[in-house]
């Protein structure tokens, strides 16, 4: 598929990689249908993204609503006479204990994660089955496959994205009217993105992105390339391919090393935070952090966490002397500051 004039819907637009994937397919000239919560951050994005020479559209969209999901396809048809590529990526999440996150804040993140790229599957299908052709880009996590504490919703979320990639697949190859449409799940790593600060918060300490860091720009261009190469399900980030690889190989160990890097790394150990549901029933009203990143980049901190996420999970971890892992650690403190 030619990324020019392709026209594309992405929820979740307003910041992190939902923007920056947006900004990416503008610079090629793609037709946006941009969604998210927030308008006013929708509408600096259209402007953004019209400046780059593309033509875009702003719909304001909860994708818990069904109804609002199929409005929403339906205006991408209406404005443009046709739908090719969805990218589900309009997610949220907590931190906290499982026993202390409230129930009705683990069904939210469910309802966003899950029955929000429900909806947004069953909307693309509808028209992409209609014209015979079209692409559905589902962004997952790493977590979808090695999944971390404190994030119970979330990390079960993920893995039931990778689950509904995989059947959609099978049953669209059951079908040959249906061989030019296709069903890709990405899976990042961390991304320095607003999230952290955004996520619903009941552990007392502040999230922060957990090491290695990688761009927003990189998890565009994946999808930017997935338009013009389908791949069934990439993962974003070399340190996260490793998690990948070496998970399938020694699950235990690998689990134990992010269980511990996420206590050690994920919430920080010096800013206290009051409990919160963060931006799970309502957007954040700070314009600040309609972005694309949340501040946790930088090429040295980067290089710095990606050495030592590749010799963790180059070696699982466990089989580190204690000097190495005093040493690593000291390392990742330095990149955090």
């Amino acid at each position: 598929m030619r990324v020019k004039n392709s026209v594309v819907v992405i929820t979740g637009a307003a910041s992190g990689i939902g923007r920056a994937t947006a900004l990416h397919l503008a610079r090629k000239k793609a037709c946006l249908v941009l969604a998210s919560r927030r308008g006013d951050a929708l509408e600096s994005l259209v402007a953004e993204c019209t400046a780059l020479g593309a033509r875009a559209i702003a719909v304001p969209t909860d994708v818990t609503d069904a109804g609002a999901v199929q409005a929403l396809a339906g205006r991408a048809v209406e404005h443009f006479g046709r739908l090719d590529v969805w990218v589900n990526n309009a997610a949220v999440s907590y931190f906290s204990p499982f026993l202390k996150v409230p129930l009705e804040d683990f069904r939210r993140v469910m309802d966003v994660n899950v029955m929000g790229y429900v909806h947004g599957a069953r909307a693309a299908l509808e028209r992409m089955e209609q014209q015979g052709s079209g692409m559905i880009i589902n962004v997952a996590s790493i977590v979808g496959e090695v999944p971390q504490p404190y994030t119970t919703a979330y990390s079960m979320s993920k893995a039931a994205i990778r689950a509904l990639g995989v059947s959609l697949c099978s049953e669209l190859r059951l079908d040959k009217r249906n061989k030019k449409i296709h069903v890709c799940t990405v899976l990042p790593a961390t991304i320095d993105t607003p999230f952290f600060d955004h996520a619903a918060n009941y552990t007392g300490r502040r999230a922060v992105a957990m090491p290695p860091v990688y761009s927003p720009d990189r998890v565009a261009r994946t999808i930017c390339a997935l338009l013009e190469k389908p791949r069934r399900e990439v993962v974003v980030g070399r340190i996260g391919r490793s998690m990948v690889r070496q998970h399938r190989l020694m699950p235990g160990r690998i689990e134990t090393m992010m269980a511990v890097q996420v206590e050690n790394t994920h919430l920080s150990k010096k800013e206290a935070t009051a409990d919160s549901s963060g931006n799970l029933y309502a957007p954040s009203p700070d314009p600040g952090n309609a972005t694309v990143t949340g501040g946790w980049g930088g090429k040295r901190r980067t290089a710095q966490r990606s050495l030592a996420g590749a010799a963790l999970v180059g070696v699982g971890g466990a089989a580190l002397s204690p000097q190495v892992r005093s040493t690593l650690s000291e390392l990742w403190c330095r990149a955090r500051s």
